[in-house]
């Protein structure tokens, strides 16, 4: 099976994005995904490539939930001393799709952390494209072990 063209193109990301070094396949497959600190603020994003899409060249909702099931926990990496470097994993995650992600959008999304307990972080964010809501993402996360891999100064 051979990619599709849009799959080699470079994503030429904004100024300031870094690619997030993530551990396992599933985002190693379905990245990359960027991730730069400006103003005190994480920022992921990713370019919709033909793999992410849809029959309607669109980016599929499987793919905008992953990248809000990851824009939560790499945002509350970067900005809550209290979780700092923990595994999360998501015990919740509603999703709001407010407008299609057409093939070559640049998608960004910040989040906010809206409480830390001893177990748990909730946490919502939003992805946009040029400005744009696409994506309104609420989620709970369990605070996890450890792990080893460090928080980079840009991602």
């Amino acid at each position: 099976m051979s990619a599709a063209p849009d799959d080699n193109a470079a994503d030429d990301p904004p100024p300031g994005f870094a690619p997030l070094a993530i551990g396992g396949n599933f985002m190693a497959h379905n990245g990359p995904l960027y991730v730069r600190v400006a103003d005190g603020r994480a920022q992921l994003g990713f370019r919709v490539q033909a793999r992410h899409t849809n029959p309607l060249n669109v980016c599929h909702g499987g793919m905008l939930a992953s990248f809000g099931d990851m824009l939560l926990p790499v945002c509350t990496h970067r900005q809550s001393a209290e979780v700092g470097r923990r595994f999360l994993p998501t015990i919740s995650l509603q999703i709001d799709y407010l407008a299609p992600a057409p093939l070559g959008a640049w998608v960004q999304g910040e989040a906010d952390v809206l409480r830390v307990t001893r177990t748990m972080v909730f946490a919502q964010g939003v992805a946009r494209i040029d400005g744009e809501p696409v994506l309104r993402v609420s989620g709970t996360f369990k605070i996890g072990q450890p792990f080893d891999r460090p928080v980079e100064g840009a991602g």
